[in-house]
């Protein structure tokens, strides 16, 4: 008897909110260490770092029939000074990064959720493969850095373009 590969189900509906709920964080701080310390191997053991202490989690959560299920992307903001905010641990599970819509949407709530609370100037430091999607979603580099001995671009939002549409 040959038996045919099943391909596991994976859900295309996804809700980008801010981790709130208890299993919403926790899931959050996983699936971070996943990408970026087992995976991407940027940190020995746990990727936590001060910026946590202030910094607003946010996820993606995938639904089963509207019902919550998992979370498959996550990202934190953090408010730098006065407008000033930063984006960074932007991040998709593995077996969810062909969506396509995953780091785009956590890209947008994470600056749109900034904008709500006074940002004039939106930051992150993107990985060099990245800087093409951040570009899409209209940011510019507007210098070079160092994350982790890692080059990464310094890029900015252009807020206009997120603050359209907002109440």
């Amino acid at each position: 008897m040959i038996l045919e590969a099943v391909v596991p189900f994976r859900s295309r509906d996804v809700g980008f909110k801010l981790a709130l709920e208890d299993w919403e964080v926790a899931s959050y701080y996983r699936l971070r260490r996943r990408i970026f310390c087992d995976e991407q191997r940027l940190f020995p053991a746990d990727d936590r770092d001060t910026v946590d202490d202030r910094a607003l989690p946010i996820v993606a959560v995938s639904r089963v029939a509207g019902i919550p299920d998992d979370v498959v992307g996550v990202v934190r903001v953090w408010q730098e000074g006065a407008g000033l905010w930063w984006g960074g641990r932007l991040g998709t599970h593995p077996e969810h990064r062909r969506n396509g819509t995953i780091g785009p949407g956590l890209v947008r709530l994470a600056v749109r959720t900034a904008c709500r609370r006074g940002c004039s100037r939106f930051r992150a430091t993107v990985q060099l493969p990245n800087v093409p999607l951040f570009e899409r979603l209209h940011w510019r580099a507007i210098g070079d850095a160092r994350v982790c001995d890692i080059p990464h671009a310094l890029m900015e939002a252009d807020l206009d373009h997120y603050r359209a549409g907002l109440p």
